[in-house]
């Protein structure tokens, strides 16, 4: 793999106003892709890994997920994003980042830019929504 890639959840309003202030703020040669518009066969990500949370897939083929996939990102980064990356890699702050990384993951519907469809299941936003995202005509 010739770049790292962070992957997001692009269905969910609250996940993608967080991936374009990292497009915008955080200096990165990572590609910032929702999962849905990523290979994930080529990343080796699953659709269940990519929903529970977000997903980091290094040039060098590391993983991580949640909070340390943010971590990666931010090492990859600019000077001043390396030193809160290596801040959320600190053992002590690690060990709070995760149930943090849960409760908003599990509440993003709720968050400033969160909509209902975050709060659903990939699986119930298609059979609701269909996979273009529209209404479909048996809801």
């Amino acid at each position: 793999m010739e770049t790292s890639t962070f992957v997001y959840d692009g269905d969910c309003a609250f996940c993608t106003t967080c991936a374009q202030f990292i497009e915008r703020r955080i200096p990165t040669s990572a590609r910032v892709v929702p999962w849905q518009f990523a290979d994930l066969a080529a990343l080796g990500l699953s659709v269940a890994e990519c929903e529970e949370a977000v997903q980091w897939v290094g040039a060098d083929g590391a993983r991580a997920a949640g909070p340390d996939a943010i971590a990666k990102l931010l090492a990859a980064s600019g000077p001043l994003w390396r030193v809160a990356g290596a801040g959320l890699r600190f053992p002590p702050v690690r060990a709070a980042a995760w149930p943090l990384y849960r409760w908003v993951a599990r509440n993003r519907h709720r968050l400033p830019g969160g909509t209902a469809a975050c709060a659903l299941p990939q699986e119930a936003r298609e059979r609701l929504y269909g996979p273009s995202g529209r209404p479909s005509a048996e809801a």
